[in-house]
């Protein structure tokens, strides 16, 4: 019978022209599930108005009353046919819309995963960056052999005492200290054993240091030590016969032991000099002046001008 039509019938056949959404828009997708809503209850519309024209042709046919005529049984059941053909058109263009919407959105998912990816390895390789700067920049700043701050930062670091040093009513000191004979360590047992000297003199420098004081090695067997506030000449005297005490205590090198001692010349700010270079220039003076009395174990501090 024409009117038995079933709901599910109508929706197969169906074969129309695509239509696509915009590639993952949120807006689209949205637009799309209201509107598969609006089908879905136009279709229940349909299902309920064909029940209801069947249920009617029905009750005439058991009751032998024709209450609704073959023929306009036929056009409501045909009429009922089109609205559902019209909704299944419409579910068809919705089921399309999402279908899509769905593989722009996965293919959006496999760029994004990609674009992490590429993410993580730019962090990486920036993170390997900044590593090898830091590097490179402490190799810049410290000497190769010893590790301390090379001449270049502790002339910053000096210069950086001397501008606060009227504020905080601070008097620098510059050490300037001077292997003595160490080329007879290179001559006698080579250069290796002349660097473990230097490591090991850098070592004992830095355990004396506070954490506001500076030594650095200036090249060969010369040192410099950046006494930030010294309270006083004694008190700087003192330090630079403790550092004297250590420097020559002996090194073990293993097959045999070295001492060796140090002179230190010492010049301090502003009766010294005003600037860095004037500190440095008169310290190592000063130092020349205690390695000339050949004693090893003395310093010598320029009297002010």
């Amino acid at each position: 019978m024409l009117l038995g039509i079933e709901l599910e019938e109508s929706l197969m056949p169906i074969s129309r022209n695509k239509t696509r959404t915009s590639a993952g828009d949120p807006a689209k997708l949205a637009q799309a599930l209201e509107k598969s809503e609006d089908v879905r209850a136009k279709v229940e519309a349909c299902a309920d108005d064909l029940g209801a024209t069947n249920e009617l042709v029905k009750l005439g046919m058991a009751a032998g009353v024709t209450t609704l005529s073959a023929p306009a049984a036929l056009a409501e059941s045909e009429k009922i046919e089109t609205k559902v053909q019209e909704c299944a058109e419409d579910l068809h263009e919705v089921n399309q819309s999402l279908a899509q919407g769905i593989a722009d959105l996965q293919q959006t998912e496999t760029v994004l995963v990609k674009s992490r990816e590429a993410l993580a390895e730019t962090e990486l390789a920036l993170a390997v960056a900044k590593k090898e700067e830091k590097k490179a920049t402490l190799r810049a700043m410290h000497d190769a052999t010893t590790g301390l701050p090379n001449r270049g930062l502790f002339d910053d670091r000096l210069a950086h005492a001397i501008s606060i040093a009227e504020r905080h009513h601070w008097a620098p000191a510059v050490l300037f200290l001077d292997l003595d004979r160490f080329k007879s360590i290179n001559d006698t047992h080579g250069h290796a054993a002349g660097d473990a000297v230097l490591k090991e003199v850098a070592r004992r420098l830095l355990q004396r240091a506070r954490d506001e004081d500076t030594v650095c090695r200036t090249g060969g067997d010369e040192f410099l030590y950046l006494l930030l506030d010294p309270q006083g000449r004694a008190n700087i005297e003192r330090i630079a016969r403790e550092i004297l005490m250590k420097i020559a205590q002996p090194v073990d090198l293993g097959h045999v032991q070295i001492v060796i001692e140090a002179s230190i010349g010492i010049a301090v700010y502003p009766d010294n000099g005003a600037t860095g270079d004037e500190l440095i220039k008169n310290a190592d003076a000063a130092m020349y002046c205690a390695k000339k009395r050949m004693s090893g174990c003395e310093f010598s501090m320029l009297s002010p001008p």
